[in-house]
């Protein structure tokens, strides 16, 4: 899967976030450290959410933009 992520740079080094999964944000100190981080944090992200959908009825819709 591929997610839009937002990227900012600061004195720190960088945040990053992503825009479809609300809280879903991460850091490092480089930009290649950041991104590395937020695949993980989609990753851990995805499987809470699946742990809380357990036992639901779950459909699929394709949407045309």
């Amino acid at each position: 899967m591929k997610y839009k992520v937002v990227l900012h740079q600061s004195e720190e080094g960088f945040s990053v976030w992503v825009p479809g999964l609300p809280g879903c944000v991460s850091q490092g100190a480089t930009e290649e450290e950041a991104l590395a981080n937020i695949a993980d944090a989609i990753r851990e992200y995805l499987e809470v959410v699946m742990e809380q959908l357990e036992g639901t009825e779950i459909r699929e819709i394709e949407v045309v933009a």
